[in-house]
């Protein structure tokens, strides 16, 4: 399978594979890039493999960009869990860091969100500050029509 491809998009939907190709080739140490919409579907990718067949005898699509789609759209809804909980207001951003890589999640708008893995010795503010200029960027493009034809563009890919 492929990734989508950006002929026939919007120019709006071609700037966002732009911007988020951008903060993969420009931001030293990060492995993938994603963008999930507020239901969990994974919008954009920066890895063309996203949609590789498992092999470990699992159902679902695997690879750095889908497996990082589930991850962002999980620690998500964790955080504003946690945050309703703990009346803590909106959550702006979320990182987990391990020992062999770091998971960076920021909300784009309307629940949308743009997840980063990145590997263990990232500079964690410079991560943070590409992922905001992102943010800044896409969040006032990335309207209802622009995710529906960016899910279509990934359903297509399929």
């Amino acid at each position: 399978m492929t990734a989508p491809s950006t002929f026939g998009l919007s120019t709006e939907a071609r700037n966002l594979h732009w911007l988020l190709s951008n903060l993969v080739e420009e931001v030293p140490g990060v492995h993938s890039v994603t963008v999930v919409s507020s239901d969990g579907l994974m919008l954009l990718s920066s890895d063309p493999g996203h949609l590789i067949a498992r092999t470990d005898g699992q159902g679902g699509p695997r690879g750095s960009s889908a497996d990082l789609a589930t991850i962002v759209s999980g620690i998500g809804s964790l955080t504003i869990g946690a945050a309703k909980l703990m009346d803590g207001g909106g959550v702006k951003q979320t990182m987990v860091a391990m020992d062999e890589g770091s998971v960076f999640v920021m909300s784009i708008s309307d629940g949308s969100l743009l997840g980063v893995h990145a590997t263990p010795d990232c500079d964690m503010s410079v991560i943070a500050y590409h992922m905001a200029l992102f943010v800044g960027r896409a969040g006032h493009v990335l309207t209802p029509e622009l995710r529906s034809e960016l899910r279509k563009s990934m359903e297509s890919t399929q």
